[in-house]
């Protein structure tokens, strides 16, 4: 396959998401949820391994496409030699099983346009049985059961292991195909009626879209990034998933392809300031409620992602057969790290609850004894080694950016007992504890000879993670450290202009070759940083490049290469939308917060 990453575009209905290419194809599709086995994973793969594409005859990619304004449906147009067609997708919020819409209108003239669905479940590996029933087209393997229709009915056919269409459309005229699953041992779910879908879907995302009180510049950008975020939500739930995708690479060819189908805690206390600050606070209460039932436990058990209904078990597979995208392989299900230890997880937790508090989301009755039972098991486990924010995959280090969090955590705990008398908890005790880690962090986690914190306890080496340090309020932006950091950062880690994690290429603890691209979410964190420490034209002028970086329908992975300027990493990334809004909130003000 010769498409980029960023050649994709997002549709959803909040318990599952579809990656629709310029080419008209559908080469991603997980059902029914956003961790089950893809039915469509040419994305990963080749057409053998599922993809359902409907564009003019001879057609390759689109003429233009966009969303209609302020919703996840998605138009796409091809201008024709016979004429004009537009191609609608979307995929409604479901009753009870899921739907993907695609509705082909003629715009002009009269132009034959062609269906191929090619259904292979289990991430490409399975090839259903497919028979006709009701005029539907019903494809079945194990489990797993999908029915396709055409209102009206057009001429359909099985060849090559696919289903095929084919049909003309005048000005004006519209074929409508819906494709359903459901349990392959129940009844076939009730009929939808896939124009009624459209006008509800796009009633009910610009009604949503509505409810956001940023208005400052970039307010389109804003509001794609939330809508994005809403797509990445687990409705039943309230769990965001980091990504849609899984085993995206990092870098084209290389090892770095996780699956990002899962909750990340790392992603909880910027997630709910992004929703709170924009106006969202029932998506924030879902969010923090879904972070309550994962965690709940031993405090020692915590981990840092869990499952879309909070599941703990997520055990890492390599899927053999397929090459991965632009080979890069191996291709992987499921994510090993849920076994690390990240202390910084901790002080995010206890973070995003104390911001939940604060920012009036009705308390739940066992939250402060959960608080406390956190708190506790740090007392005594702060000052292990862990694998740090980023997952590596070599070691354990005394991360400086996990001990800041533990700070976080100490800060939060006592800040919540000063301010709410009618809680209980060991405050004297956890101001010692939030001195200590303090000053440890001071004395061990800086180099004064480079005026910068570094990435762990006595190493040369720096990460991005450390702009958090004025943002969490371990320090004030304008101490001398902060600056020292920032520049040190930005000098260090920089990258055609934009920003890695850290340096790969002589990393001791990454564990993994070496070459990833940019990290958005990381830059959208210097573009912070330099606000706070007063350089706000600098801030502003890499935030406006950054938005830029969006492809043509708004939609940001989870890295950039710019030296080939093109997206890396899963798509799109829950922890870049959640940076671009919430670096619109800090550069801007609160004055245009509505």
């Amino acid at each position: 396959m010769n498409a980029r990453i960023e050649d994709y575009a997002l549709i959803g209905d909040e318990q599952t998401a579809a990656l629709v290419g310029k080419d008209g194809s559908i080469d991603w599709l997980c059902l029914p949820r956003f961790d089950s086995g893809a039915c469509f994973a040419r994305l990963l793969g080749g057409e053998d391994h599922g993809y359902w594409r409907i564009a003019p005859e001879g057609a390759d990619t689109c003429t233009r496409r966009a969303y209609r304004p302020d919703t996840l449906v998605l138009d796409t147009e091809w201008e024709t030699p016979d004429g004009t067609v537009r191609v609608t997708d979307l995929m409604p919020q479901r009753d009870r099983a899921p739907d993907v819409v695609r509705i082909v209108e003629g715009v002009s003239g009269r132009v034959t346009v062609r269906s191929t669905l090619r259904l292979r479940f289990d991430y490409g590996s399975i090839m259903p049985w497919v028979r006709r029933a009701d005029g539907h087209r019903v494809a079945v393997a194990g489990p797993d059961s999908v029915w396709l229709r055409s209102e009206p009915a057009v001429h359909t056919w099985g060849e090559d292991f696919g289903t095929h269409s084919e049909f003309g459309v005048a000005e004006g005229e519209r074929v409508a195909f819906v494709l359903t699953w459901h349990p392959s041992h129940e009844q076939r779910p009730k009929l939808n009626d896939p124009f009624e879908g459209l006008e509800c879907s796009v009633a009910d995302w610009q009604g949503w879209a509505r409810q956001c009180r940023y208005r400052g510049p970039y307010r389109d950008a804003v509001v794609r990034s939330l809508i994005t975020l809403k797509a990445l939500t687990y409705i039943p739930t309230g769990g965001i998933v980091a990504a849609a995708t899984t085993s995206l690479p990092e870098q084209p060819g290389g090892v770095r392809n996780w699956d990002y189908r899962y909750c990340w805690l790392r992603d909880s206390t910027l997630t709910l300031g992004a929703l709170l600050n924009a106006g969202y606070h029932d998506e924030a209460a879902a969010w923090r409620d879904w972070l309550l039932r994962a965690v709940a436990g031993n405090p020692a058990d915590l981990q840092i992602m869990y499952g879309v209904a909070g599941e703990r078990r997520l055990p890492e597979m390599e899927l053999p057969w397929l090459p991965g995208f632009a080979d890069s392989a191996p291709v992987r299900i499921g994510n090993g790290a849920v076994e690390q230890l990240q202390l910084d997880v901790y002080g995010e937790v206890m973070d995003s609850l104390a911001l939940a508090r604060s920012s009036g989301l009705s308390p739940r009755p066992h939250m402060w004894a959960m608080q406390r039972a956190l708190m506790g098991f740090l007392e005594s486990a702060w000052r292990q080694p862990d694998e740090g924010l980023w997952e590596v995959r070599g070691g354990r280090q005394q991360f400086v950016h996990s001990k800041v969090m533990v700070w976080v955590a100490a800060d939060r705990a006592v800040r919540t007992l000063e301010q709410y008398k009618d809680l209980r908890g060991d405050l004297e005790g956890w101001r010692r504890l939030r001195d200590e880690v303090h000053r440890e962090v001071c004395e061990k986690g800086y180099d004064p000879e480079r005026n910068t914190f570094t990435q762990y306890y006595g190493s040369r080496e720096l990460d991005a993670a450390l702009l958090l340090i004025p943002r969490v309020g371990f320090l004030p932006p304008d101490d001398p450290r902060v600056v020292g950091t920032v520049d040190a950062i930005r000098d260090d880690l920089g990258h055609g202009g934009f920003l890695r994690r850290y340096d790969t290429e002589d990393s001791v603890v990454d564990g993994l070759p070496s070459g990833e691209g940019a990290f958005l979410a990381c830059s959208f964190w210097l573009a912070d940083a330099l606000y706070l420490t007063g350089r706000k034209d600098g801030a502003r002028e890499l935030f406006g490049r950054l938005v830029g970086l969006a492809n043509d329908v708004g939609l940001l992975a989870e890295e950039y290469d710019p030296v080939d300027g093109r997206h890396l990493g899963n798509f799109p990334q829950a922890f870049s939308h959640i940076g671009l809004v919430n670096t619109a909130l800090t550069l801007f003000g609160d004055d245009q917060a509505g």
